[in-house]
């Protein structure tokens, strides 16, 4: 099943990213692009150079959470020049590409698998230490082609809310990253609570410790939790990210800074 697929373009230009995450889930309405956007900004913030690599081909959300649509991708030579978010951060991303935010992607597999390919040995990322890939629902092409084209993949990262629901299809995630062999599997338990800001008191809106029960059913990491805060969903459709405007002292802050120090250590 895990069929590695040898490139020699991908190794070369892979070889110079240090540790490589992908950021997965098994439905969507997680939140997993957030998170991937949010968990890139703090490890950068923690002075590492980083690329976020959003592989969602048919609905890409990064370029528009970052706030980025008007940038465009350039090309030197024969590589392709990542947008830089900021001065330590590239992002790549098909929303870049299209004409409109309305414009869809009719592919199958193999054109998806292609454009992946490309993603990883054309793009100039350069030496950086942390690559993180955002991958849409499911377990279909584009993370299994992830998998093929980069056996030396540092973990995935399952992202899943605490409902039953939610955590179902997690346990598919991550059971499909166990026969992958991915080396280390983490998982993030998001919209965990709600702590109101008036009186501090914990509501839990969606349920709690659903996540962190999946985990430890499998016997899996688990990196921790994010608690619901409306506040993101407002900063991202305005194209904001989260830790940037309302980065400091915050439940949700403190929650990816944790997190985001387990995994520098991985």
């Amino acid at each position: 099943m895990n069929e590695i697929l040898k490139d020699a373009g991908v190794e070369e230009n892979m070889a110079q990213v240090k540790k490589k995450f992908m950021v997965f889930s098994g439905k969507g309405g997680v939140g997993k692009s957030t998170i991937s956007v949010n968990l890139a900004y703090s490890i950068m913030t923690r002075g590492f150079s980083v690329g976020l690599l959003d592989i969602d081909i048919h609905g890409p959300n990064i370029i528009k959470i970052m706030g980025l649509e008007k940038e465009e991708l350039k090309g030197y030579g024969n590589k392709i020049e990542p947008i830089k978010a900021f001065p330590s951060m590239k992002v790549i991303s098909t929303a870049s590409m299209l004409k409109s935010e309305d414009t869809p992607v009719i592919w199958r597999g193999p054109l998806k698998m292609k454009l992946i390919k490309q993603f990883l040995s054309d793009v100039n990322w350069g030496k950086i230490d942390y690559l993180i890939i955002d991958s849409p629902p499911g377990t279909g092409d584009e993370p299994l082609s992830i998998v093929q084209l980069m056996p030396d993949l540092t973990g995935g990262i399952v992202i899943t809310t605490p409902q039953n629901l939610a955590t179902l299809d997690a346990g598919k995630s991550i059971t499909f990253a166990r026969q992958l062999k991915i080396p280390f599997i983490g998982v993030i338990e998001n919209m965990s609570g709600w702590i109101c800001p008036y009186c501090g008191k914990r509501v839990d809106i969606f349920k709690t410790g659903g996540g962190q029960r999946i985990a430890e059913e499998m016997n899996v990491e688990f990196l921790g939790r994010i608690p619901f805060d409306p506040l993101i969903m407002e900063l991202s459709d305005d194209g904001h990210i989260y830790l940037e405007d309302n980065g400091k002292n915050t439940p949700v802050s403190e929650a990816y800074k944790y997190i985001s120090n387990k995994i520098v250590n991985i």
